[in-house]
C-alpha cells in the first residue's frame, strides 16, 4: 500500500456496521459497499490476493476512503443500495432497468376513474403497481370492466352540476358500460362499493366480490328475474376463470415475496414473484452485470432490496434459494418441498427464461457480448486457462479401411470458418486403425502450423473416446506442445467429454451451449470428413472403371476425367471426339469397351 493515508484511514476504521466508499485521486467514487465489521471488511481489500483482474485494478486507484456507520447491518443494506443508485460507481454491478412502469390509478374524485398511467401525480389519488407491462394492466382493466360499470368521461361529477342537469348520458350508457352518475342513476354510494372490490380484485383478492354477486344472483332468482340472475352468474364466471388462471398450487400461501437467481460469468438473473391470495399478480426479472466477480449471495441481496422498493412491496415473507442477511422484520424461508418449493423452482425457471430471451435479442444487437459470453461460459465449463476463441476438430473417416482420410474443421468465436478446414490422406497407416490414423493427422496437423509460424488453436477436440485422445495427445507431445494448447475427446454414446490423464469423463448439461458447440464443431468435422471420402471412393471407383480397359492407364484416364468430367460423358462420346484427347488408338479401344 504505497499511499501512507490509506494506512492511516484503515486504523481508525471502527468494528461497527456501515457503509464504505473508496474515491480515486480525481475524487471520484469507485465503489460503494456495505459491511457487518467496517474495520475487517475493507481491510480485506488490501491483504486479500485477488484473483479477480477487475479487483486488483480497483483496488490500485483506490486514493481514499470514507464510512458511514450504521445501528444494524440490515441499515447498511438500504443504505448501500440508495447510495449506489444515486453515485452509480464504475465497480458496482449494473441494474439494468431504464423502464417507466405502468400503474393503475384510482383517481381522487366523487366517482374515481380507474385507468393506466406512466405519471404519479400527489393529488391524493390511488396507484397500484408497478407493473412490469402495460399488457399485465389491460388485461386486468378489461377484467374489471367486464365485471363493472365505470365512467370512462372526464367530467366534473359535482352534486351541483348534476343536481343542475349539466351533462346528459352517452353511448357507454347505452351499451351498458356505465349507469349514468352524470344523471344521478348511480349514487356515489353504490359506485364506491365497486371502487372498493375493485381494489380488493386488483390486489389479487377475488373472495369479496365473489360473494356480493352470488348474494345478488340468489336474490334475483327467488325474485324470478332470472335474466338478471343469468347476467351476475356471468360476472361471477368471468372473475372465477380468471382467478384459476392465475392461481398457484395453493391458494392458501398469501402475501409473499419468492425471489430465485441464474448467474453466469458476466451477468446474474434475479426474478421476483410477488403472490397474494394463492395467485401471482406481478413477475419480474432484474439483469445485473457483475463488476468484482461478486457472488449470487451479494447480488440477491442487492436485487431483493432494490425490487421491493421498485414495486412498494409490503411482504413480510420472502421464499428464498438460500439464506440471506436483511431486515430483521422479515420472515424468511428457504422451501424443502411441496408448494413453497415448486414456487422458488417456478421463479428459477422464469429467470433462465429470460436470460435465453435476452440471448437470443442479443445475437442480432450485440454480437460481439454474445461471443465474448459465450467463450467466457466455455473457459469455464471446460476448466480451461484461455478462452478458446480458435478451435480445431478432427476426426477419422474410413469404410471396412478403404480410402482411409481425416478431417480438421476450424472454429473461430464459435463460428465456422470454412477457409480453414483441411483434409488428409492417411499416408503411414494400413488398415482400419483410427488411433494410428488421429496420431498421424494431429502431428502433421501442427508440425506444419509450427514450421511455418501459425497461430495456434486454444482448445483441440477429438472426435472419440479415451483411445483417439491419447493417440493426439502423443503427437502433441513429439512436437512439444502438451500441456500448451488444451484438448479433449468427445465420445459419442452418452456425449462424454475426456480430459487428459483424467479416467472420470465430464457431463454437460444436455441444453448446455459449451456442449451445443462442441457438438456442432464433431457434427461438421463428420460431414466434412464423409464428404471427402465418399468423394475419394468416387473417383477411385471411376478410376478402376477406366483403367480397366486394355491399354487404358492411370494418365490416361485421368486425362479422359478431366475432359469429359464424368464417365457417362465418356461413354457418350463418339470415336472421333475421343481421339482429339487421347489419340484414334486408344479412342477405339475406349469406344469399343463401352459400345
Amino acid at each position: 500500500m504505497a499511499n501512507p493515508s490509506l494506512k492511516i484511514q484503515l486504523s481508525t476504521l471502527p468494528n461497527s456496521p456501515g457503509v464504505y466508499q473508496f474515491y480515486d485521486a480525481n475524487d471520484k467514487i469507485l465503489y460503494v459497499g456495505k459491511a457487518k465489521n467496517l474495520k475487517k471488511r475493507v481491510a480485506s481489500y488490501f491483504t486479500k490476493n485477488h484473483a479477480y483482474g477487475k479487483t486488483k485494478v480497483m483496488v490500485s486507484k483506490i486514493n481514499s476512503i470514507k464510512h458511514i456507520v450504521v445501528a444494524t447491518e440490515s441499515d447498511a443494506l438500504l443504505l448501500e443500495n440508495s447510495l449506489i443508485k444515486k453515485h452509480q460507481p464504475r465497480y458496482n454491478v449494473l441494474l439494468r432497468d431504464d423502464k417507466t412502469y405502468p400503474w393503475i390509478c384510482i383517481k381522487n374524485e366523487r366517482f374515481p376513474r380507474i385507468f393506466p398511467t406512466r405519471k404519479l401525480i400527489n393529488d391524493g389519488s390511488e396507484y397500484y403497481g408497478p407493473y412490469t407491462s402495460m399488457k399485465t394492466v389491460k388485461v386486468l382493466l378489461d377484467l374489471v370492466r367486464s365485471v363493472y360499470p365505470l365512467r370512462t368521461c372526464s367530467y366534473d361529477l359535482s352534486k351541483e352540476k348534476i343536481a343542475n342537469g349539466k351533462y346528459k348520458r352517452c353511448l357507454e350508457f347505452h351499451l351498458g358500460n356505465c349507469k349514468a352518475p352524470c344523471e344521478d342513476l348511480q349514487s356515489a354510494n353504490d359506485y364506491h362499493r365497486q371502487v372498493a372490490e375493485i381494489r380488493e380484485i386488483i390486489k389479487g383478492n377475488f373472495k369479496s366480490s365473489i360473494t356480493y354477486f352470488k348474494h345478488q344472483m340468489n336474490a334475483f332468482s327467488q325474485e324470478m328475474e332470472f335474466e338478471k340472475a343469468q347476467r351476475v352468474k356471468e360476472k361471477i364466471e368471468v372473475l372465477e376463470n380468471y382467478q384459476v388462471k392465475s392461481t398457484i398450487v395453493n391458494p392458501k400461501i398469501s402475501n409473499v415475496d419468492v425471489f430465485s437467481i441464474f448467474s453466469d460469468e458476466t451477468h446474474a438473473y434475479v426474478n421476483f414473484l410477488q403472490v397474494a391470495h394463492g395467485s401471482i399478480i406481478r413477475s419480474h426479472t432484474l439483469e445485473i452485470k457483475k463488476k468484482l466477480d461478486e457472488s449470487d449471495e451479494d447480488l440477491l441481496q442487492l436485487a431483493v432490496i432494490e425490487l421491493r422498493q421498485r414495486f412498494s412491496s409490503e411482504s413480510k415473507e420472502l421464499y428464498l434459494p438460500f439464506t440471506i442477511a436483511l431486515e430483521e422484520t422479515l420472515k424468511i424461508s428457504v422451501p424443502k418441498l411441496g408448494d413453497k418449493k415448486k414456487l422458488v423452482e417456478l421463479s428459477l425457471r422464469n429467470a433462465k427464461f429470460y436470460r435465453q430471451e435476452r440471448f437470443k435479442q442479443m445475437k442480432i444487437t450485440d454480437p460481439d457480448r454474445h461471443t465474448k459470453r459465450i467463450m467466457g461460459q466455455m473457459k469455464a465449463d471446460l476448466r480451461l486457462s484461455l478462452e478458446p476463441t480458435h478451435i480445431e476438430c478432427f476426426d477419422n473417416s474410413n469404410i471396412q479401411g478403404s480410402n482411409p482420410v481425416a478431417a480438421c474443421v476450424v472454429f473461430f468465436d464459435g463460428k465456422p470458418a470454412k477457409k480453414e478446414y483441411r483434409h488428409f490422406n492417411i499416408k503411414t497407416v494400413t488398415g482400419p486403425d483410427d488411433f494410428a490414423s488421429m496420431e498421424e493427422v494431429v502431428f502433421r496437423r501442427y508440425k506444419r502450423l509450427v514450421n511455418e509460424g501459425q497461430s495456434l488453436p486454444q482448445l483441440i477436440v477429438i472426435d472419440g473416446g479415451k483411445g483417439q485422445l491419447t493417440s493426439a495427445l502423443k503427437s502433441l507431445e513429439l512436437l512439444g506442445l502438451r500441456g500448451k494448447i488444451a484438448i479433449i475427446g468427445i465420445a459419442k454414446r452418452l456425449e462424454e467429454i475426456y480430459f487428459p490423464d483424467d479416467p472420470i469423463p465430464l457431463y454437460l448439461d444436455k441444453k448446455s451451449e459449451t456442449l451445443k458447440i462442441i457438438q456442432q464443431l464433431r457434427n461438421e468435422a463428420h460431414r466434412f470428413g464423409i464428404t471427402f471420402h465418399r468423394n475419394k471412393r468416387s473417383a477411385a471407383a471411376i478410376n478402376s472403371e477406366l483403367e480397366g480397359i486394355d491399354g487404358i492407364g492411370a494418365k490416361t484416364a485421368a486425362q479422359l476425367l478431366k475432359e469429359f468430367r464424368s464417365v457417362k460423358r465418356i461413354k457418350e462420346a463418339s470415336i472421333d471426339t475421343l481421339a482429339k484427347s487421347i489419340g484414334m488408338v486408344k479412342a477405339k479401344k475406349v469406344f469399343a469397351s463401352f459400345h
